[in-house]
C-alpha cells in the first residue's frame, strides 16, 4: 500500500501553499524524513555489495516467517499480482534461494519455502544490516533505540491496518522463526 492512497482528495489549495507553510506540522517533518530515508534503501546499492534485491529480501522474510505459501498466498499477502510474483520467485528459484514443494496440507497448488541457501543470504544480509543499524545508533541509549523501534512497529502497524493486510512479527526474541 503506498501511504498516499489513504489520502482523501485534495482542497482546492495547491502544493505550493502546504510548502509555504513549510515543515511546521509534524506530519511534513515525518513525510520528509521517511523520503530521505528511503534514499538508503536503492536496489542499484544493494546489487553493488551483493545483496538481496529489496522484492527478494521481502519475499524471502515472509517465507521465513510463515513457512511455505503458494503464489495465491504470496499475492494476497504481499497485494501483487500473481504474475509479478511468479517472475520474481522464478528468479529466486533460478538462484537457489527458495525450492517448490508440494502443499504439505495435500492441496493441489505448489508452495515455496526459502532453501538453505535461502536463509543462509538472509541471516547474512539481516546481520549486516543488524551491524549497519549498530553503527548508525551507537551513540543513542538502549531506550531511544527501544522507543525508535517501538514507534516504527507503531506507524507500520497504522498502515497494515489501513491497508488490512498486517505482517506477521518475530518472535519476542526479535529473531524470525526458522522452518
Amino acid at each position: 500500500m503506498h501511504i498516499s492512497s489513504a489520502i482523501p482528495a485534495r482542497t482546492s489549495r495547491s502544493a505550493a501553499d502546504e510548502r509555504k507553510e513549510g515543515m511546521d506540522k509534524p506530519v511534513h517533518l515525518v513525510e520528509f524524513e521517511t523520503m530521505l530515508l528511503s534514499r538508503y534503501q536503492l536496489s542499484s546499492r544493494r546489487r553493488a555489495h551483493g545483496m538481496l534485491e529489496r522484492s527478494s529480501y521481502l519475499l524471502l522474510s515472509r517465507l521465513a516467517i510463515d513457512g511455505p505459501l503458494s503464489i495465491r498466498q504470496l499475492s494476497d499477502a504481499l497485494h501483487l499480482d500473481a504474475s509479478t510474483l511468479s517472475r520474481q520467485i522464478g528468479t529466486l528459484l533460478r538462484d537457489g534461494l527458495v525450492e517448490r514443494i508440494p502443499d504439505p496440507e495435500g492441496g493441489m497448488a505448489r508452495k515455496f519455502r526459502t532453501s538453505a541457501e535461502g536463509e543462509q543470504r538472509l541471516e547474512a544480509e539481516r546481520a549486516a544490516t543488524v551491524s549497519g543499524l549498530e553503527c548508525v545508533m551507537h551513540d543513542w541509549t538502549p531506550q531511544d533505540v527501544a522507543a525508535f523501534a517501538d514507534y516504527l512497529r507503531r506507524f507500520n502497524g497504522s498502515i497494515e491496518q489501513l491497508d488490512g493486510r498486517p505482517w506477521p512479527r518475530p518472535t519476542t526474541s526479535g529473531r524470525l522463526p526458522h522452518r
